[in-house]
């Protein structure tokens, strides 16, 4: 087709339809799915709403159903081949699959225009157009009015007109505008929901369930370094209408919606968020949904932050509250920008969740510029004694191309050492479809202050940590000793890292396979460990060595080799050998009450001492002291029974992670007869 548009011969470009020139745009939002469930676009609904809202003459465009799951690039061509142009929202986990049907797209159909945006283009992209070359366009920062002028100026491509984009010109000379301020009044910005922009998504019948992503807010106005947050919004915060937000909460409640992540990056920072959260719970009860709404709990608001969540908590929506700390190294909160962010706030929000019974959970990074081994292995003690015996994510540094961190002055500075690493997702299916494309992320794994041998023992210390603690295997006897031997959780965790392998076979196996295995990781090899045997799925290291342990029938031989290591910490604090009997009967109970398939009736254990009593009082922040007598526990197995392994590695292992669900519920049972006080004598504490 050849139309004459003025003096302007367009080939293959656009339709005719009752005298207006129709241009068809692509959209293009690849997100991960999880069991038949995808997210809905809204980066791209976004542009699309504006544009359809804004543009000088809307009828000139068709816009085509977005692009939203991973698909065969094929497949993803050919729901584009009519476009005229197409637009990308580029992120760390579609990156490379966007850039191969860029590609794949320019072969076949050369008059196409391709633009990308979103976080993973980078703000100096000279080198990036120069690698791929097939994209045309990128856009930096918000992206709704730049992508609006870019359709009232097509098919021109005079760019110069536009701010915030780079291209490289007919002649590979490179050019880049300076963005414009961001868009303050932010209600100017319709709604996607709101306006039909996903009508068609939600017709789909090849999609089992939709999940959505919601801003209330759009700003950051702190600017970690780690982070592309708070440098993409320029500090701050502007807030959308709360009618506009009602009507949005509605929409997912009524479009039986049931998991919603909010984007915001400080949920809380605004006194309005605690009726947010109350008007999704209101919901709930009204329809049925949403049945989650996840936030990202403000930096420093912490009686806001503490309501919202306990809002949440008691309505259903949230099954857990996480406390990001990412380090509790002053230094190192400096260097990554957070050292405006109090710890106090955490520390309380703990104390506050722990005292309520409000499941949480906090983050811990690997390999944070200026962190140590020590300053890493004492910053889990200090979670730990502050109260989080929950579950403590160790995660691993990786770097976000338009982060501080991004920059090759800040990462010599700092002697970041990257390596490229295949992106998993935790628990994710291994067996990836023929036609998909590994995307990667940049993984810090050595820093000046942590070189590549002190990574590798961080990352061994935090494995041991989580198998140990987190994953319940020893928890009752670590907190039984640091409550009542003052015992730190850091010393008792490195008691099972330096063992002698003559000596204790089983634990030293277990610390060569998470050496082993920190070594892969520092080699760009999975961060995860994959088994064909137990699900097929890639596994955090520490649950993997725990369903190996327990599947194997070796529990009972980790139990006498740790019993022996502990007695030896004893020794060296020199307590007293007539209390080694707290220990004993700690690490029977916490034996008996690991979760296993094939147990279904309830047992009673005696103990010489109040374990359980000591260990429940130190989960909800209430120390105390030892007592002796007759005491009976009674572990309630009755109540939740898996038939076989797979079902246990499954609904135990899999699905209590973030609960840290590995222990069947026990009960005193003791009666007051039963019961006198052990008053600890120094005496008897020391020999």
């Amino acid at each position: 087709m050849s139309l004459l548009l003025g003096t302007k011969t367009i080939k293959n470009f656009g339709v005719l339809l009752m005298g207006t020139l129709k241009y068809k745009i692509g959209l293009v939002q690849i997100n991960n799915s999880f069991s038949g469930a995808h997210y809905l676009p809204y980066t791209v609904g976004l542009l699309q709403a504006y544009a359809q809202y804004h543009n000088s003459n809307p009828d000139r465009f068709d816009f085509l159903m977005p692009i939203f799951r991973r698909e065969p690039v094929e497949n993803i061509v050919e729901q584009l081949k009519e476009a005229n142009l197409v637009a990308f929202s580029l992120y760390v986990w579609n990156f490379q699959l966007s850039l191969q049907v860029i590609r794949a797209l320019k072969r076949t159909h050369h008059d196409i225009l391709i633009v990308v945006g979103g976080p993973h283009v980078p703000n100096e992209a000279e080198t990036f157009l120069r690698e791929n070359p097939q994209v045309d366009l990128a856009v930096h920062g918000e992206g709704e009015q730049v992508f609006n002028q870019l359709l009232d100026l097509f098919p021109s491509k005079e760019w110069s007109r536009l701010a915030g984009v780079s291209w490289l010109d007919a002649l590979g000379a490179f050019h880049t505008q300076a963005p414009t301020p961001r868009i303050r009044e932010i209600d100017t910005i319709p709604s996607p929901y709101l306006t039909g922009v996903f009508n068609l998504l939600l017709a789909r019948k090849d999609v089992r369930e939709w999940l959505a992503l919601w801003e209330t807010n759009r700003g950051c106005p702190f600017s970690c370094s780690f982070c592309d947050w708070g440098s993409a919004t320029s500090a701050k915060v502007a807030r959308f209408d709360m009618t506009r937000l009602r009507a949005e909460m509605d929409w997912f409640s009524q479009n039986r919606i049931g998991f919603i992540f909010c984007c915001d990056a400080n949920f809380g920072i605004l006194k309005r968020d605690v009726e947010i959260a109350r008007y999704a719970v209101e919901n709930r009860k009204r329809y049925g949904f949403p049945e989650a709404l996840s936030v990202q709990n403000t930096k420093n608001a912490t009686s806001r932050a503490y309501e919202i969540q306990h809002v949440l908590s008691q309505g259903g929506l949230n099954k857990g509250v996480t406390l990001s700390m990412q380090t509790t190294n002053p230094l190192v909160l400096a260097n990554i920008g957070r050292d405006n962010i109090s710890l106090d706030t955490y520390k309380e929000l703990q104390r506050r969740f722990t005292k309520d019974g409000v499941v949480t959970y906090s983050d811990l990074i690997l390999g944070l510029p200026g962190e140590t081994y020590d300053s890493f292995a004492n910053g889990t003690d200090e979670l730990i004694q502050s109260g989080q015996h929950n579950r403590i994510q160790f995660g691993n540094l990786s770097v976000l191309p338009n982060s501080e961190m991004g920059s090759l002055t800040y990462q010599q500075r700092h002697g970041l050492e990257r390596v490229a690493s295949k992106i998993l997702n935790i628990h994710g299916a291994h067996a990836s479809q023929d036609w998909d494309v590994d995307e990667f992320q940049e993984l810090i794994v050595a820093t000046a202050s942590m070189p590549k041998e002190a990574w590798r023992q961080a990352r061994v210390f935090s494995w041991t940590a989580s198998l140990l603690h987190f994953d319940k295997l020893m928890q009752i006897p670590f907190v039984v000793l640091n409550q009542i031997f003052g015992i730190s959780y850091r010393e008792l965790i490195e008691a099972f890292i330096h063992v002698d392998g003559a000596e204790f076979p089983l634990l030293h196996a277990i610390q060569t396979f998470f050496c082993d295995r920190a070594e892969q990781v520092q080699r760009g090899e999975p961060e995860y460990y994959h088994s064909a045997e137990w699900l097929d799925i890639w596994w955090p290291d520490d649950e993997y060595m725990l369903i190996r342990l327990a599947t194997r029938g070796e529990l009972e031989l980790f139990y006498s080799e740790a019993k022996e290591r502990l007695r030896r910490v004893l020794t060296i604090h020199q307590i007293h050998e007539s209390l080694f009997d707290v220990l004993d009967d700690a690490i029977s109970l916490n034996c008996h009450a690991i979760k296993r398939p094939g147990l279904q009736e309830d047992l009673t254990v005696t103990s010489r001492f109040n374990i359980v009593e000591i260990y429940q009082g130190a989960l909800s922040n209430q120390p105390l002291p030892l007592k002796q007598g007759s005491f009976i526990t009674l572990i309630r197995r009755k109540q939740h029974y898996w038939q076989d392994w797979l079902t246990w590695c499954r609904e135990v292992v899999w699905f209590g992670n973030k609960k840290g669900a590995y222990l069947y519920v026990l009960e005193d049972k003791s009666s007051i007869d039963e019961k006198s006080v052990f008053e600890l004598q120094p005496s008897l504490s020391r020999t």
